[in-house]
């Protein structure tokens, strides 16, 4: 396959420059300009479009085993390909949860046939409880790439320690939720004038920042690898960023819509962090922006964003977490927690690029890069030789989120019925089309029949 003409985009290599990209065999074949057209090769014209190395998840919920009817293993990974991800990693808060060598073993088994990659992330307790350890290096022999309680946080230290102290061992990471349940206890978004507004009991600040101050310097004890999932407020920032400084093993991640959203979405009023525009109004209250940890003002919101600036944020990850329309009641006491982002971490993290504080090139090196050589995971990269992971985007194609065109089994978003604009156009994983965009196939016969895309199959839709 020659892809032709499209911006190469590709910080592990130094790339930034109109040209091809051969695919050959399941690998990258070669790069450069004005590449001949290799025999019997199908040439994709990618004019105006950005080619980089597909995306990389370290944090998602694909529900399964245990709750079908908010997402599958078969479904989450329909909603990554179009997302433009090739590998994402997967949460263990499923039912039962993956807290043994034998449920990581059978979670690795299932997903060796479905189109993009899936990494298992085992519990650190047992049950997820946070009183015991589970079997990390079973589980790491089965084929668990780092360790979490995600969804609540450990609550035992002693815990904690000797989970940090496994990993030094294991050379996995400790994936902590920073939340102290008793403050967070009855807490439905942020604690600040917005819960005030809507009557709502609030989720302070401290109870992120008490979590991380402990798991900081349990991580400064040991020595162990501490991840710290989807941090979101100023000082857990300064906190971690003065942690590096000292030399603590302390790697962090963000999500878009910690990037991109605050705690005003959850009465309705969308607003992008640092734009002027208002868009039109959402529900109020909106359900679909309840999440864990939640949406914090503006200020926390920009500070983030100097995060990715002075490296002390590692990579961005979705924390993809569908419900069923049901569990997202307009109680919002009652509401889950959680909303998808596979499918919307592109065209969020592109406004961003358009506003200045990313470039295009550190877009990919957050959302791509980083996080396949932090965690060791496949792709990351353009290099020749390289496994044929793959995204080709553009990123100034509108479109409109609905139901109809999410891949995900579920529709958990505020940003549902907003243009948004930065498309996925193709995904390439291991030389095999993944995914293809409707407007990208018929905009041209470029593809001629999508029957004779390398891998590409007519798929089922995702509630079918």
């Amino acid at each position: 396959m020659l892809l032709r003409g499209g911006r190469l985009v590709d910080p592990s290599c130094g790339l930034d420059l109109v040209g091809d990209l051969v695919l050959h065999d399941g690998t990258v074949s070669a790069l450069g300009q004005s590449l001949p057209v290799p025999d019997g090769a199908l040439v994709i014209d990618a004019a105006g479009l950005v080619i980089s190395p597909a995306f990389v998840d370290v944090h998602a919920h694909l529900r399964d085993p245990g709750f079908p009817e908010k997402e599958t293993l078969e479904t989450g990974a329909a909603a990554a390909a179009a997302g433009g991800f090739a590998t994402i990693c997967c949460m263990p808060n499923t039912e039962p949860p993956l807290d043994t060598p034998e449920r990581v073993r059978a979670l690795v088994e299932r997903v060796r046939e479905l189109p993009v990659r899936i990494f298992p992330i085992g519990a650190i307790s047992r049950g997820r409880r946070g009183e015991e350890l589970a079997d990390l290096a079973g589980m790491a022999e089965a084929g668990a790439i780092g360790f979490s309680d995600d969804g609540d946080s450990t609550r035992s230290a002693a815990v904690m320690r000797r989970a940090l102290e496994l990993s030094r061992v294991l050379g996995r990471p400790i994936m902590v939720h920073c939340e102290d349940w008793t403050l967070a206890a009855g807490g439905a978004v942020h604690e600040g004038p917005v819960a005030q507004r809507l009557g709502l009991s609030g989720i302070p600040a401290v109870a992120e920042e008490i979590i991380l101050a402990r798991d900081l310097e349990l991580a400064r004890l040991t020595g162990g690898w501490l991840h710290v999932l989807h941090l979101t407020t100023a000082r857990g920032l300064a906190m971690v960023r003065r942690a590096k400084r000292e030399g603590v093993h302390v790697t962090v991640e963000v999500t878009p819509h910690h990037l991109l959203l605050t705690d005003e979405w959850v009465a309705g009023i969308r607003r992008f962090a640092g734009e002027d525009e208002f868009l039109p109004p959402g529900p109020c209250p909106d359900a679909n922006a309840k999440v864990n940890p939640p949406l914090r003002p503006e200020a926390d919101v920009l500070a983030l964003r100097t995060g990715l600036r002075d490296g002390t944020i590692d990579v961005i990850a979705t924390d993809h977490a569908p419900h069923h329309e049901r569990d997202k009641s307009t109680d919002l006491h009652r509401a889950a927690f959680g909303m998808i982002g596979l499918e919307l971490a592109l065209p969020l993290l592109l406004r961003l690029v358009r506003s200045g504080w990313l470039t295009m090139g550190e877009l990919v090196d957050f959302l791509s890069c980083r996080p396949a050589g932090l965690f060791g995971l496949p792709g990351g990269t353009l290099r020749p030789g390289s496994p044929a992971d793959v995204t080709v985007f553009d990123p100034e194609a509108p479109w409109q989120v609905t139901r109809a065109t999410l891949r995900s089994r579920s529709a958990n978003t505020p940003l549902l019925e907003l243009t948004l604009h930065g498309r996925v156009c193709l995904t390439i994983v291991g030389g095999k089309v993944v995914y293809v965009d409707e407007a990208f196939a018929h905009r041209s016969a470029r593809l001629g029949r999508r029957s004779d895309l390398p891998g590409y199959a007519v798929r089922s839709a995702p509630d079918g």
